[in-house]
């Protein structure tokens, strides 16, 4: 039996991620209560300190913003979980093929995990046969651009958000490349690549065949839609208990600065300038927040100061450069993997949000 990997919330650091599954933790220590809890302390005390007031103002202007998308990227999110088998990602991220790379990046896309919950799911691929290029560019593009955050980022940015998410796909898609090119050349490890095969449990599993099979067993009776629709809601509770408490956590922290830190702070350090984005890049490296909980910093600052390649750079920048997702590959995959993860992507975050500044 292959070793599996630990997943996150076997990671002390990390407990935000696990799921109801992994993990049974009383309610009152769980993130999301603890969280639940100082947002509303901090509700209630800024309707009684009169130099705090200003902060229901910000967080509800916040809330207003993506309530919606938060519903809707949950509820797409259960559904996804629910009814997608685990097999079908295995299936195609565990062939060593150019392929590999753009069904990485659509499944990547698919899945509704932060940064940090989408570690093990990765590495677990890894460990069942997927080579690294594609372990790579599977944990770029979920948290750079899954399902619920894509929602979220529209509520904030409106069509502009568009450009936010293809820049996502374009960096996780050339990262998978360079690092199939590095797999070729020998620079990073792969355990797997030297077989040049898929692996055979996987080769042999048919997803057609498998789907009719399904299909032809499911019959749509009350208690079935009754089970699928429990089933659907239980998944999306997982990702509420493992996503809200960071999407809380990045309103509170956005309408802290909304109300404290002057706007004069971010149009001189954080504008769209070659040195704002540089100090933009360092935040987000130092800033240890999930990519759901980033999402209502970005927003704050390209408010504040109109620098949109700021925005990207801190949303994306921060996932690349995590200690935790560097370590963590370090550790499963090698040190060459892990090391050239921020030299490629980084670069590439930089150019494009030079750019975005430019034109947008």
């Amino acid at each position: 039996m292959d070793e599996e990997p630990k997943s996150c919330c076997q990671e002390k650091k990390q407990p935000s991620c696990c799921s109801t599954q992994e993990i049974k933790t009383p309610w009152y220590r769980q993130r999301l209560t603890q969280i639940m809890i100082i947002t509303l302390i901090l509700l209630i005390l800024s309707y009684l300190i009169p130099a705090f007031s200003e902060y229901k103002d910000a967080f509800f202007m916040y809330f207003k913003e993506i309530w919606w998308a938060i519903l809707l990227g949950f509820l797409l999110g259960g559904i996804i979980d629910y009814t997608i088998p685990s097999e079908y990602i295995k299936k195609y991220l565990s062939r060593h093929k150019k392929r590999t790379i753009m069904y990485s990046i659509l499944f990547g896309f698919l899945m509704s995990a932060c940064s940090h919950g989408i570690l093990a799911i990765a590495v677990t691929l890894y460990k069942k046969g997927a080579n690294t290029a594609s372990v790579i560019a599977f944990l770029l593009a979920s948290p750079w651009a899954n399902l619920p955050i894509t929602v979220l980022l529209f509520s904030f940015f409106g069509i502009k958000a568009a450009l936010m998410i293809l820049a996502a796909l374009f960096i996780a898609t050339t990262t998978g490349f360079i690092y199939q090119a590095l797999e070729k050349k020998g620079w990073v490890e792969c355990q797997h690549c030297k077989l040049g095969e898929d692996t055979p449990s996987l080769e042999d599993f048919s997803i057609r065949k498998d789907l009719k099979k399904r299909l032809d067993a499911y019959h749509p009776t009350k208690a079935q839609l009754t089970k699928d629709f429990k089933g659907i809601l239980l998944s999306s509770w997982s990702l509420i208990k493992m996503l809200l408490w960071w999407l809380l956590l990045g309103i509170i922290l956005a309408s802290l600065i909304h109300i404290f830190v002057p706007t004069s702070i971010f149009q001189s350090y954080l504008g769209p300038t070659l040195l704002g984005l540089m100090i933009t890049l360092v935040f987000a490296t130092i800033i240890e927040v999930c990519s759901e909980g980033s999402a209502p910093l970005a927003f704050e600052l390209y408010r504040q100061t109109g620098a949109f390649g700021n925005s990207l750079t801190f949303l994306m920048a921060g996932v690349a450069t995590d200690y935790t997702e560097i370590g963590i590959i370090w550790q499963n995959i090698g040190k060459r993997a892990a090391l050239f993860l921020p030299l490629i992507t980084v670069p590439q975050i930089v150019i494009i949000g030079m750019l975005f500044n430019i034109f947008f």
